[in-house]
């Protein structure tokens, strides 16, 4: 807690508040009912990606009033400001996804302007999607400000009411949104009635909170507190547990107490932390969107990080916790059974994370560790040296189909299904794909190709777990594979490769398959390869078209699509931390 009058000659909220010349700036504040100690004290931005999109932003705004109190109790000056969400749910399996990265960058730019705009001192994030919580993290690290992270929760377990006309499969697990998904593609195929569905779709999702598995919310959420910038088991309890805003009270107290330390954003965020938080991804079977993530995080610090980063550490690190969508429990079983910090001292024991790191409490990783006292159940967690799978539950490939790498989901994946070879059935954008699915115009065996879906040629890098979810509906999800230049739902099970690079939007070999191509996927070697020789890859560069043209002619999309960069560096839009020729802080 501070103490005695602030001294702001050091913090941006100086060119606000201090000085005669600043007297018309103050009078805004006078208006908005602060007091002039309120004005004199460090102003902490509160951050929410509140909105009424979907339930897993419906309850940040109550969990920001946590934080206000939290910062106010430390003698500084909360402001709540609130920025975009596109939520991939809603926005899956149509034309919607296109906004859905370019929400990431939209999120960082936004919390970086209204921070920027108004001086703040420090910031507190409060964001509950997939793409929210890395768009709020890249905006903090882009800022260098004192930052806490916190995740607004996740969803509780669907449960089916006791006597429903249901399948039983569905009616003996938890439900989540995947579920839905999967609900679909049986009732494609003519095994869930109307009736049955629409039982499903009113109780799958239950609360406020983001989708319960091991999806890219709830992995970004291990994330933010494996990288240091979210306290310790914060992230946790789902949405609707009010225990939630005791964190969120205690992130307003840690972000003064960095703020007072002068600890920001990348003295927290550093190459090992980035290592750490890819180890948590891995030994939990997370999502392949946190390969595209980190290294987009690494990139507002200005560090070297990419997707064959994220990969290597996926290779080495065991997979030992039992998440769905490859395994059995949601994320509320993660929190009974102690949450990252229990997960986070079993990769210690086998000396997998750098203990020197320091996080949002002002302690080490290795002193938050410390004061754990739980242990792995062995039933959601396994003891690191009896893991489900000996290396991690996403993987990298590299090949002469994708030189510039890929990534798959192998969570849930028998060692003896992770391999895969079959001709190309190549379709020219998601839907086309989904209606040969919805059809069964596919057949056994194949490898299903959905190219120009990458981040320009979208243009926006849709996700495709309308698709993937329809063949595991169909029971085809181990009899084909899957490759797209687009991205994977976290949701997605099933041997799907995405992120594959170069794109086809920037000619990469994915633009250059035909129909019966021989490709091979081999996810316990790290391959993705076409057989096809040097000279017959080069010779259809030679006569490939090039790009295909797009709707998207203006506006937000084609801006995201002039802009944007390669996966294989995080789909970013900017140059990055190493291109600065100033600090925020510093003006």
């Amino acid at each position: 807690m501070l103490k005695g009058k602030p001294d702001k000659s050091k913090l941006p909220s100086r060119h606000v508040t201090e000085g005669p010349e600043r007297a018309p700036h103050r009078s805004y504040y006078y208006a908005m009912g602060l007091s002039e100690t309120e004005i004199a004290q460090p102003f902490v931005g509160v951050a929410t990606c509140w909105n009424e999109a979907a339930p897993c932003n419906i309850a940040l705004s109550r969990q920001a009033q946590a934080v206000k109190l939290g910062v106010k109790a430390a003698s500084g000056t909360p402001r709540e400001f609130t920025t975009i969400t596109v939520t991939d749910g809603i926005a899956m399996g149509h034309e919607g996804m296109r906004s859905s990265l370019a929400s990431r960058e939209a999120i960082a730019d936004t919390v970086e302007l209204t921070m920027r705009g108004h001086c703040y001192d420090a910031i507190v994030g409060l964001a509950g999607c997939d793409k929210s919580l890395p768009g709020m993290m890249m905006a903090m690290v882009r800022l260098d400000v004192p930052s806490v992270f916190i995740y607004g929760g996740s969803i509780l377990p669907g449960k089916v009411p006791a006597g429903a006309d249901v399948p039983e499969d569905f009616a003996s697990r938890d439900l989540t949104v995947q579920d839905m998904f999967e609900a679909v593609g049986r009732h494609q195929n003519g095994t869930l009635s109307d009736a049955a569905l629409a039982i499903l779709e009113r109780v799958a999702c239950p609360s406020a909170g983001a989708c319960g598995g091991q999806f890219t919310a709830n992995t970004m959420a291990c994330v933010s507190e494996a990288i240091g910038l979210a306290l310790f088991n914060s992230s946790g309890a789902p949405a609707p547990y009010e225990s939630r805003d005791q964190y969120a009270s205690a992130s307003g107290e840690a972000v003064m107490a960095l703020l007072e330390k002068g600890i920001t954003a990348r003295h927290v965020v550093t190459r090992k932390s980035l290592e750490n938080a890819a180890r948590v991804v891995a030994c939990t079977g997370g999502s392949t969107n946190a390969g595209l993530h980190l290294p987009a995080i690494a990139h507002e610090a200005g560090i070297d990080f990419d997707l064959f980063d994220v990969c290597d550490i996926f290779r080495d690190t065991p997979y030992f916790v039992d998440l769905k969508p490859g395994g059995q429990f949601v994320a509320k079983d993660l929190y009974d059974a102690g949450g990252v910090p229990v997960v986070m001292k079993e990769l210690r024991r086998a000396g997998l994370i750098h203990e020197d790191c320091i996080t949002a409490s002002g302690r080490t990783i290795g002193e938050e560790l410390d004061m754990v006292e739980r242990k792995a159940d062995g039933r959601v967690i396994h003891p690191v040296d009896a893991p489900l799978t000996a290396t991690g539950g996403v993987v990298g490939l590299r090949g002469n189909l994708a030189p510039e790498g890929a990534i798959v989901k192998v969570a849930g994946i028998a060692a003896e299904d992770q391999v895969f070879t079959g001709p190309a059935r190549v379709f020219e954008n998601e839907e086309e794909a989904f209606a040969a699915v919805k059809a069964r115009t596919y057949r056994e065996g194949e490898v299903l190709v959905i190219r120009n879906e990458g981040p320009a040629g979208g243009p926006g890098m849709r996700e495709m777990l309308a698709t993937t979810a329809a063949l595991s509906g169909q029971g085809m999800g181990k009899k084909v594979a899957l490759i797209t230049d687009g991205r994977f739902s976290g949701a997605t099970r099933g041997f799907c490769v995405g992120h594959v690079g170069p794109e086809a939007a920037h000619g990469g070999p994915i633009a250059l398959l035909r129909d019966g191509d021989t490709i091979t996927i081999d996810a316990v070697e790290g391959r993705l390869s076409v057989d096809l020789s040097d000279e017959e890859l080069a010779a259809r560069r030679e006569a490939w078209a090039g790009p295909r043209e797009t709707i998207y002619a203006s506006g937000s999309l084609w801006k995201f699509a002039q802009l944007v960069g390669s996966t294989r560096l995080g789909a970013v839009t900017h140059p990055g931390g190493k291109a600065e020729k100033h600090k925020y802080m510093d003006l």
